[in-house]
Formats: C-alpha cells, sequence, structure tokens
C-alpha cells in the first residue's frame, strides 16, 4: 500500500490553515515567493485582453478603450503601493491587450469584395507567386478591376491561374479574365474562420482566371525579394528533383507548393508534418550551426582564439544568417518566434548571461502579439508557443538533475543519450500541441514519437547542416554535391514518414474541441508551465477538462451550408448523411472532420434513414424523434404544408407568410444573410439553432451578403412569426 510520507503531510496541512485562517495574506505571500515569474505572465494577460477583443460579438469603439486603457494606468499607478496592486496591473495589461487588437484592426482595415465580380478584365501588379502541380496562385495588388471604383478596390485578391503562368513573377504586372468573390464564411458556427484570416492578410478577394495570364510590364526593382526565393526554390528543386526536390525547396525557402500531396500526408501522419514549416527546430539548426561552426573554425587558430571574443563573433554571425533565413523564408509567425528567440540567446551570450529561460519566451511572446495581435488565434503561434514552453519549463526544471545523471559516458551511451533526448523532447512537445493539433486538425499522429525519433536526426545531422552549405555556396555555384546530399537525406526522412504513417492506426481523428476546451488546456499549461510552487499541479485539472471537451460537447443534429446546396444530418449512431457527395465537397468535409469521420452515410432518398428518423420525397424529408418534427423542404409547394404541422422548418427555398406551428423558423434568406445554419436537439429542451454570423456579431472582417435592392425581401423574411 503507498503511504503519503508524514513531511508533505504536514506541509499540505499548514498551507491549507494559513488558507484558512488569512486567505490574502496566503495569496499574498505565495504571489511573493513567486516574485521572479511573475513577468512570465505578463503576455498571458496581455493575450488575455486579445482574446476578449476576438470573442466579442462587436467592435469596440476606439475611443472607449482609450479610456478604459487611461482608467487602468491610472488605478495600477495610484495602487502600486498596496496589496491590489497586482491585480491593478493585469487588468491594465487586459485593456492593452483588447486596445492593440483594434488598434491593429483599424490599421489593416481594407475593402472587401461585397459579391462575385467577373468574368471581367484584372489588371495589377503581382505580389507573390505560389507554384502547384495544377495551377499557380498569384496574389495581386489590383489596378484595374472591371467597373469596380478606386475606393472599392481590395488591396489584395488571390487568383489561380492555370495556363500561362510559368513565366510570371513577383513585380510583374500581368492582366487577365478573372472571376473572384470574397473570402468563404464559417462552415460551420465555431469552425475555422477564414473570412478573418484573410482580412488581416489585406486579402479582399479570391478567384480564379479563365485563360491565361498576359505579362504587361516585367517587374523592376518591386518584389526582387519573391523573385529570389522563387528562383531559389526553382534552382533547388530542380537540382535534386523528384519528391526531395519539393521538400528541400520548403526547407530552405519556406515555400512549400512544390511539395506533393501524398509526401505531405504521409508526414503529417508521421507527426512530422512540423518539419515543414519554418519554425524553431530549423531556425535553431541553422543558426547553431553557424555559431558552432564558426567558432570551430575560428578556434583552429589559437592566437585569435586566446586574445579574441570569438564566441561573440559567433553569436553575431548566428543572429545575422538568422535575419536572412527568416527573410527568404516568408516571416511566417513561428519563424518570427524562433529568430526572436535565437536573437534574445545570442544577445544573452554577448552580454554572458543565461540564454534560455521563460522570460525569454515571454518577451518572444510578447513582441509578437504587440505587432500582430492577430496571431494569438492561428495555429502557427499556439503551437509553436506551446512547445516551446514546455520544453523550457522542463529544462528549467529537471535540466540540471538531467545533465547531472549523465556524468562521464562513452560514445554509444552518449547516442542512447541523444535519442533519448530527442523522444523525451517529442513527448513534451507532442503533449503540449496535440490539444491545438485537435483543435485545428481534428487529429492526432499516434506515433508521432517514433517518426520523430527516427527522422529529426535526419534533419539535423544530415539534411539542414548540408542545406545550409548549399544555401551558402549557391552564389558561387558550387551547391550542386551539396544539394544531392542534401536531397539523399531527405529521401530518408520520406522513407520514414511513409513507413510511420502506414503503421495500423497511425492517425487518430477527433471530434472537434469547443473553444471552452482549448481555453481550459491552455490555461491549465500555462499554469503548469510558468509557476515553480507545488499548486502548479492543478493545472492539470484545465488540461484533462479540455482534453475531454470534443466528447463532453454536442455535435449539431441538422448542418446546413452557407449557399443553402447542402445539408447534413447525423444519425443517432452518430454517422452522418449529406444530402449530396458532389455539392460544397470542401464543406463536406469540414463537417465529417468536426465530428471525426472518414465518410458519411447514403442520403435516404424515397427511403428512411438507418435510424428510421428521417424519411424523404421529391418535396424534401421529414425527420421524427421524441414528439418532435423537424421538416426540411425543398421545393416551395411543400412550405406551406410543413409549416402548419412541424415544430421546426429548415427551407433551401424561401418561406413568404407565416409558420404559425414552427418555434424555429430558418429559409433561404435567413442562410443568405447570416450565413451557415447548425441545430442542435435535446429530447427534454427540444431543438435549437446558430448560425455563422449570431455567433461572429458584427465584426470588420465580416460582410453583409443581402445588396439593397433586395432589402424588401429581407424585411418579409425577418417579419414573419
Amino acid at each position: 500500500m503507498y503511504h503519503i510520507p508524514a513531511g508533505l503531510t504536514r506541509r499540505l496541512g499548514a498551507a491549507a490553515a494559513r488558507l484558512l485562517r488569512d486567505p490574502a495574506g496566503a495569496l499574498a505571500a505565495a504571489l511573493e515567493a513567486e516574485r521572479g515569474r511573475l513577468f512570465n505572465f505578463v503576455p498571458v494577460l496581455f493575450g488575455g485582453g486579445i482574446a476578449v477583443y476576438f470573442g466579442l460579438p462587436f467592435e469596440p469603439a476606439l475611443p472607449w478603450l482609450g479610456f478604459l486603457a487611461v482608467l487602468a494606468m491610472f488605478a495600477a499607478v495610484q495602487l502600486r503601493a498596496t496589496p491590489i496592486r497586482l491585480p491593478a496591473l493585469a487588468c491594465l495589461l487586459v485593456v492593452l491587450g483588447l486596445a492593440a487588437a483594434a488598434l491593429r484592426t483599424e490599421a489593416v482595415r481594407a475593402p472587401i469584395l461585397p459579391a462575385e465580380v467577373g468574368p471581367t478584365e484584372l489588371a495589377g501588379e503581382v505580389l507573390a507567386v505560389e507554384r502547384r502541380p495544377d495551377a499557380a496562385r498569384l496574389v495581386i495588388a489590383p489596378d484595374r478591376f472591371g467597373r469596380l471604383r478606386a475606393e472599392d478596390m481590395p488591396q489584395k485578391v488571390r487568383i489561380s491561374v492555370r495556363t500561362g503562368a510559368e513565366a510570371i513573377r513577383a513585380g510583374d504586372t500581368v492582366t487577365m479574365l478573372a472571376v473572384a468573390g470574397p473570402p468563404s464564411p464559417p462552415a460551420e458556427p465555431g469552425a475555422f474562420d477564414f473570412q478573418r484570416y484573410a482580412f488581416y492578410r489585406g486579402l479582399g478577394g479570391y478567384g480564379y482566371a479563365l485563360g491565361a495570364a498576359e505579362i504587361v510590364r516585367p517587374g523592376e526593382g518591386s518584389g526582387w525579394l519573391s523573385r529570389l526565393r522563387d528562383r531559389m526554390a526553382s534552382r533547388i528543386a530542380g537540382a535534386i528533383g523528384g519528391a526531395a526536390g519539393g521538400v528541400a525547396a520548403a526547407l530552405i525557402t519556406g515555400d512549400r507548393s512544390r511539395i506533393g500531396e501524398a509526401e505531405e500526408q504521409a508526414l503529417r501522419d508521421a507527426g512530422l508534418a512540423h518539419l515543414l514549416a519554418i519554425s524553431g527546430l530549423h531556425m535553431g539548426l541553422v543558426t547553431g550551426f553557424l555559431f558552432f561552426g564558426l567558432r570551430a573554425l575560428l578556434a583552429l587558430h589559437p592566437p585569435l582564439a586566446l586574445r579574441r571574443p570569438i564566441k561573440k563573433w559567433a553569436a553575431l554571425a548566428a543572429i545575422a544568417g538568422g535575419a536572412g533565413y527568416l527573410v527568404l523564408t516568408g516571416g511566417s509567425v513561428p519563424t518570427v518566434r524562433a529568430f526572436v528567440m535565437v536573437a534574445l540567446v545570442m544577445l544573452a551570450v554577448l552580454a554572458d548571461r543565461r540564454a534560455i529561460s521563460l522570460r525569454t519566451v515571454a518577451l518572444a511572446a510578447m513582441l509578437i502579439l504587440a505587432l500582430s495581435p492577430e496571431a494569438l488565434v492561428e495555429p502557427g503561434f499556439q503551437m509553436s508557443f506551446a512547445a516551446v514552453t514546455a520544453l523550457v519549463a522542463a529544462y528549467e526544471r529537471y535540466g540540471d538533475r538531467w545533465r547531472r545523471s549523465g556524468g562521464e559516458r562513452g560514445l554509444l551511451r552518449r547516442i542512447g543519450g541523444y535519442l533519448a533526448g530527442v523522444a523525451l523532447t517529442t513527448l513534451i512537445a507532442g503533449a503540449a500541441t496535440g490539444p491545438f493539433a485537435i483543435y485545428h486538425f481534428n487529429r492526432f499522429a499516434d506515433y508521432g514519437v517514433l517518426g520523430n525519433l527516427a527522422g529529426i536526426p535526419l534533419v539535423a545531422f544530415w539534411v539542414m547542416p548540408t542545406g545550409t552549405l548549399a544555401a551558402l555556396a549557391m552564389p558561387f555555384g558550387l551547391d550542386g554535391p551539396l544539394l544531392w546530399l542534401m536531397g539523399q537525406g531527405i529521401d530518408a526522412v520520406l522513407t520514414v514518414a511513409h513507413w510511420v504513417a502506414a503503421l495500423p492506426g497511425a492517425v487518430r481523428l477527433v471530434p472537434a474541441m469547443p473553444v471552452w476546451g482549448l481555453s481550459a488546456v491552455a490555461l491549465g499549461g500555462l499554469w503548469l508551465c510558468l509557476w515553480s510552487r507545488g499548486w502548479r499541479v492543478l493545472g492539470l485539472g484545465g488540461i484533462a477538462i479540455g482534453l475531454a471537451s470534443p466528447h463532453l460537447a454536442e455535435r449539431p443534429l441538422i448542418r446546413v451550408d452557407s449557399d443553402a446546396r447542402l445539408v447534413a444530418v447525423r444519425t443517432e449512431a452518430g454517422a452522418v448523411m449529406l444530402s449530396s457527395t458532389r455539392r460544397e465537397k470542401f464543406t463536406a468535409d469540414q463537417w465529417l472532420a468536426r465530428d471525426g469521420l472518414t465518410g458519411s452515410l447514403p442520403w435516404p432518398a424515397r427511403l428512411a434513414s438507418p435510424d428510421g428518423r428521417m424519411r424523404c420525397d421529391d418535396a424534401g424529408c421529414i425527420w421524427r424523434a421524441d414528439g418532435w418534427m423537424i421538416a426540411l423542404p425543398v421545393h416551395q409547394r411543400a412550405v406551406a404544408e410543413d409549416c402548419t404541422r412541424a415544430d421546426v422548418v429548415i427551407s433551401l427555398v424561401p418561406v413568404f407568410g407565416r409558420c404559425p406551428s414552427a418555434r424555429i423558423v430558418i429559409d433561404r434568406f435567413d442562410i443568405w444573410r447570416e450565413g451557415a445554419h447548425a441545430l442542435w436537439f435535446d429530447a427534454r429542451a427540444g431543438p435549437s439553432a446558430r448560425s455563422v454570423n449570431a455567433v461572429r456579431g458584427r465584426r470588420p472582417w465580416i460582410r453583409d451578403p443581402v445588396p439593397a435592392k433586395d432589402q424588401y425581401w429581407r424585411k418579409r423574411a425577418v417579419s414573419r412569426p
């Protein structure tokens, strides 16, 4: 039988007694003991204000935010000598985060296409080119787009071009016949908000070209960095060839457009997808190779090594190399985070200070959130900082113990220790990023440790060193042999990825995690990592609640897409029936993924559904259970009858007039106006429905889909009971 140590029992009892006797004093004493770690919570509170901003259903007024910021600052100054100074500072940071997000929104606000435009002439400068096997995606700053006025012109549009794009480079001015529309809304309430994603990147429209794109004027000076990246990626992919060439181009330039779908899927299923996103691993390997390589090279000259600070010279070279790698690869959020971390580490080397700490992580997070508050709600930021925070926290707490336990070891034991370190690092990083992967991608790689244990050493000691040397040798034309070596290493990594991905049960599909579940995981993980005292273990409770949330949240019974072209109904057994397997395939895949499913059941046309709850005919479908009736009419002739007997009417055609029997009515106009709808059903409480726009509210990235000329029909739809 396990016995709790007497000393621990006495300490817990004494702590509980102090807490009951003087809660405020006990809390103040605990915070005083953690004084050195309080700075780590600055980006947490600042990010909390940003999270509040994105959770609001309306756009807060900037004057009111300024007033709140001044008030919070005044309170923090006035209360600095009182016991409540920390809560006052916390409130100030939250308000500052809220204000920073609102200011960022105003700074990037730009026109969005109100509706589909074209086919019409589009002319403008190409800002970026993303090449794919079947097409090229051009990001264009339009000068002319049909009859759009200058004040209605989006800053950027992304157009897919299938022919004539081979010679197009960034900086070129092009013209084409194109069709474009606004960014797509979420597939269902709570799903990924692509409109918000596009808004903060200045993308006001997406579309495709009809025919070839014509170069009106080649680029001269502008877009030189994108052209350099494109030329380097083409040279690398061409020199190596095959699947490895596309991966090599992604690792050196950040251009992932040449990676085949099969390779990308294998890397994802093997837990190695992080290799394709330029982040801490790549930045650390590049700068580490430069730092240690240059230092070792300078150490070959003893007088120089003894008389000059070669370590600091190497640190400066590593910062410069990291900055060049950041610029070359496009500066994504994980890459910026990685560079900031590396720069802070190297600055600590220059100042003879401790290089890696949670304070360094907090500084990097604060810098990114201050410059780009929208990064908080994106998977790159969340997964990147989750991994690095967990790793640094584990290193700070147990690093000295691990180093002492190593001692003097032989070569074989050192290799074993390295592999054990890779496995442990993968476990920690995988545990930290797993919940975020579940939330954003509804999948978890069960053999990620195995994939990383076999793949990371290949990348660390073979692929990235040869790739770095190849990039340095490329201006002199000496990169050929180095690229060949790099390609051989990537082939080995891809072999590992395909092997791991083919193992039974390599990928686990998980139902969508609700926002409150992700919040519980994030707060619990931060509580566990950022404190040093025993109360940090309370964070495990938040993590457990968050991990259980996908199985606690109720899945929608019925979904309707934003174009009223696709309907999904969930059976009693948890399967999903789709009204069409051809229409809106992207939306259908999202719905299935959010339910943790890989396939759907056929729609019960003229038959009963597998659970016997739904029957259909040419005019629509009727769902019945527990005394409730839900009608899904698809023809106008069925609407009048359904409105007299159904409790819920979800109509893919307009409903004119009253629906006396229905407590919930959703028709074509509601879907047009409010986006995709979802309906939940509870046997006791009955049905409840929510729309995408009702959940999101009125925000700058949400367009009003109903033109002014159709306001009459809107009033008819809204006025019915």
